[in-house]
């Protein structure tokens, strides 16, 4: 008989003596002594093996198991726990496989429905999640998904990874790392978390590949990809790399951005990489254009003609004669 079986017979069979000598217990009372009140049903639970750890779960409203299937299955507000992680949903699947000793074992978790997965001082939301036990790999879709943490959110539109051993989540399609000071966007996102001095867990390094958009108060720095250290406040951006701050902007192959003393620089190449050459064959004096710096500078209204305007005379500066 499997681990789950015996778990739900066991069950059901402590509460039948217990509803047995409740009745009891009401018959033989006296009419001066009220009955005492019944005490509430217990939750139905479930402890299932899952390699090392095992995980505990909960089903307000009971369970089913399909033999066939190898699965069982929580309803009513599931939450599934493995040590420090709790598992939260509508419905919760258990998909079982024979272990190494025989015994049934937990190796995929199928969350619907107000999906949360909370993992210490992290939490991820969404419709849908598929928690994979062997690599200890969540991955959500549907609507608001985002991974919360103290200081910092990470939004998506098509699905995000959480890698619990790792410390790192993927963001897919119009991903978003954002915290008070400044965000970056891009296609995908891939952000590492790490603890800071004061022991707070939180990003320490977002990686962003496909139309990079790096925002901060006066700025806003575009690419192809960039990598955002958020603990030296410092950006790397390359590939068709632009920085606007209002009416201005500055076009080249790689930009630093300083989002903490709010300081770009434009760079006519990658860090790292050889410097700009002429193709081969070129004719004499033919320049190389790949490492080209641009610059478009819009003069405001005051400066408008390329000559600044004249401060006025005053109408009787002091010394002069009165007209």
């Amino acid at each position: 008989m499997s681990t789950v079986r015996k778990a739900m017979i066991g069950w059901s069979g402590l509460l039948a003596p217990m509803v047995l000598g409740l009745a009891l217990a009401a018959g033989t009372g006296t009419a001066q002594q009220a009955p005492e009140p019944a005490p509430a049903a217990a939750t139905p639970s479930l402890t299932i093996s899952s390699g090392s750890k095992p995980i505990e779960v909960d089903a307000p409203a009971g369970f089913e198991y399909h033999e066939k299937l190898q699965v069982a299955i929580a309803r009513g507000g599931a939450t599934a726990t493995q040590g420090d992680m709790v598992l939260t949903a509508d419905t919760l699947a258990a998909y079982f496989r024979k272990g190494q000793n025989g015994a049934n074992e937990v190796y995929r978790l199928l969350a619907e429905g107000n999906v949360q997965l909370k993992n210490g001082e992290r939490t991820a939301h969404g419709s849908r999640a598929i928690y994979d036990l062997d690599r200890s790999v969540a991955v959500l879709t549907g609507e608001g998904l985002r991974l919360v943490t103290p200081q910092e959110t990470v939004t998506a539109r098509d699905s995000l990874e959480y890698w619990r051993t790792q410390e790192l989540a993927v963001a897919r399609g119009d991903a978003l790392a954002a915290r008070p000071q400044d965000r970056i966007r891009a296609d995908r996102l891939v952000a590492l978390m790490a603890r800071d001095k004061q022991d707070k867990l939180g990003l320490s390094r977002v990686d962003g590949n496909g139309n990079v958009i790096i925002t901060t108060k006066t700025e806003t720095a575009r690419g192809d990809k960039g990598t955002y250290d958020l603990d030296s406040e410092k950006a790397l951006l390359t590939g068709n790399v632009r920085i606007t701050r209002g009416q201005n902007q500055l076009n080249g192959p790689a930009a630093e951005v300083d989002l903490k003393s709010g300081v770009s620089r434009i760079l006519s190449r990658v860090p790292g990489t050889a410097s700009a050459t002429t193709p081969p064959g070129s004719p004499p004096g033919t320049t190389a254009t790949d490492g080209r710096v641009q610059g478009l500078f819009i003069p405001n209204r005051q400066g408008q003609g390329g000559t600044p305007q004249q401060p006025s005379q005053p109408a009787n500066p002091q010394g002069s004669e009165k007209p």
